[in-house]
């Protein structure tokens, strides 16, 4: 794989710019937030989540999407079912990804709010319940190599699910995500 980048952008990842991100308040980027996604939901493949991030989804496509349609959303990476990265917004720009949710930092000893401010949002194509694919795993830690190099602030204890971060409000990427695999696959802390 390339990992060259322009800017924040890796270069790994098929490029798709999304309106909806402006500029993070500080340089810093110091957490990961991995969600899941599917549209309609449980149903993969297709380009209603690139329509999605990019304000152009139709809503009589779906009767879900007449729900979403105008939401203004977006991610930094969309890792689909084959591996395959989209990138829709720079790392070093904010998406909006996170919404309405709070992290402890350890670092700072309390919570922080905001979390779109200094996180890089991570969008696997899935949902709660399906397990995600080996070139799902490949890609998430490809980026995520990449990330921690270009980041020095992020590091393995920074990496943390949507669910965490929101729980009354979010579930993703749920219990079919593999978090003990993905550390694995990972590498030991020592490497990174």
């Amino acid at each position: 794989m390339n990992n060259e980048a322009i800017g924040g952008d890796w270069g790994s990842a098929r490029q798709v710019a999304s309106p909806n991100c402006d500029a993070r308040p500080t340089n810093e980027v110091s957490l990961l937030l991995v969600h899941a996604i599917s549209l309609p939901p449980g149903q993969f493949s297709g380009g209603a989540i690139e329509a999605l991030f990019t304000n152009q989804l139709i809503p009589d496509e779906h009767p879900f999407f007449a729900e979403i349609a105008h939401l203004r959303v977006s991610a930094h990476f969309l890792i689909r079912r084959d591996g395959q990265c989209v990138q829709f917004v720079d790392t070093d720009q904010r998406a909006w990804h996170a919404g309405r949710s709070r992290w402890w930092d350890r670092r700072q000893h309390g919570w922080r709010t905001a979390l779109n401010d200094f996180s890089v949002g991570i969008e696997l194509e899935g949902d709660d319940i399906t397990p995600f694919t080996q070139a799902q795993y490949q890609t998430l830690v490809a980026a995520t190599h990449w990330l921690m190099s270009r980041y020095p602030l992020l590091d393995r204890s920074r990496i943390t699910s949507h669910a965490h971060v929101a729980p009354l409000r979010k579930t993703d990427p749920g219990p079919a995500f593999d978090w003990a695999y993905f550390y694995q696959q990972l590498g030991p802390k020592s490497l990174l």
